[in-house]
């Protein structure tokens, strides 16, 4: 029997990843590739929807575009905290400068990952944070 072939589902999960993004193509490409580094993923394309979410179930990390409809990444990652003070936020934008503005009141610990960026790169980071 060939077990090259493992189904992806079958892999063993590293960590529950609620992913927030807005652009359809980049959310379901960041999405796959953190899916084939054996994350748990669940993706949302607004700031909103993802709360909801985070309010239903744990979830390791977030990782959130900042600029987003309904609720931007910035506001999302603080009501995060404020729901599981243990959860890891990583920015993902091409606005590094506002992530970084301390009068935006983001948690202080997030990390930040300027687009573009390589996925190895994304990856990396994500499991440098989860520390797997």
């Amino acid at each position: 029997m060939n077990n090259m072939n493992i189904p992806t589902h079958s892999k063993i999960q590293l960590g529950k990843i609620l992913l927030a993004e807005d652009d359809n193509d980049m959310r379901r490409f960041l999405g796959k590739a953190l899916q084939n580094a054996g994350f748990d993923v669940a993706s949302f394309d607004n700031g909103l929807s993802a709360y909801h979410r985070l309010r239903e179930e744990p979830f390791e990390l977030l990782l959130t575009d900042i600029v987003m409809p309904e609720m931007d990444g910035i506001e999302l990652a603080r009501r995060a905290t404020e729901l599981d003070p243990d959860i890891k936020v990583m920015f993902i934008t091409g606005f590094a400068a506002v992530a970084l503005n301390p009068d935006n009141n983001a948690p202080p610990q997030a990390k930040i990952l300027s687009k573009p960026f390589h996925l190895k790169d994304l990856v990396n980071e994500v499991q440098r944070l989860l520390n797997v």
